[in-house]
């Protein structure tokens, strides 16, 4: 396990919802983004990696999430937890809304460093989820792809999981990085952590 010490997360404090990307903070500082289906496991990450047991509010109804959630770290960068998307039982409305809102952010936020992705490792790479990599490799934004729920599979599972996914992001870009993760079990989290760690500068 991480010494918590060297997890510069852990101060996160929630700083304001936004419903639309010109409510946001001032396009100042760094920002890095967590995207995912509303099934993903996205919430959970985010407390696992602030090491905070409620600091997003996870719920057991996926996809009523539906605003731009902006967290503050001490030197004043953000991690930005944005909408989950793809759920089926949302209105069409709501998610049209949202793929818009979403493109928007991904494509005209200055501030934004990097965009994290989260697939649940036993469904990954929905129509959803391309969506949203084309728009950040366009916008030239890197990403790194967690496979989440690793521990609802076995190791070897987990690895042809893996082998695919990376054959697929390979040829929508040969930047893209990707990771399996389990916030429950602790799995890849310390490399996750290490990975936004990078794109804020910390040491």
């Amino acid at each position: 396990m991480m010494n918590t010490n060297n997890n510069p997360f852990r101060v996160a404090r929630y700083l304001m919802g936004a419903a639309q990307v010109d409510q946001l903070p001032p396009d100042e500082g760094i920002e890095v983004a967590l995207a995912g289906r509303s099934n993903a496991g996205k919430s959970t990450a985010l407390n696992a990696i602030t090491e905070q047991k409620s600091l997003a509010k996870t719920s057991k109804t996926p996809g009523r999430t539906q605003l731009i959630n902006l967290f503050c770290l001490n030197d004043g960068s953000r991690l930005t937890d944005l909408p989950g998307y793809g759920f089926a039982k949302v209105a069409k409305s709501v998610k049209e809304q949202w793929q818009t809102t979403l493109s928007h952010y991904l494509q005209k936020r200055r501030c934004l460093q990097a965009l994290v992705i989260f697939m649940d490792i036993r469904h990954p790479l929905k129509e959803t989820d391309k969506q949203i990599i084309q728009w950040a490799v366009a916008a030239n934004i890197p990403i790194h792809v967690v496979l989440s729920k690793a521990d609802k599979l076995k190791s070897g599972a987990r690895k042809a999981s893996m082998l695919a996914v990376n054959k697929h992001l390979a040829r929508l870009s040969p930047e893209i990085t990707c990771q399996i993760f389990s916030a429950t079990h602790k799995i890849g989290l310390d490399q996750l952590i290490d990975k936004l760690k990078t794109w804020y500068g910390f040491d």
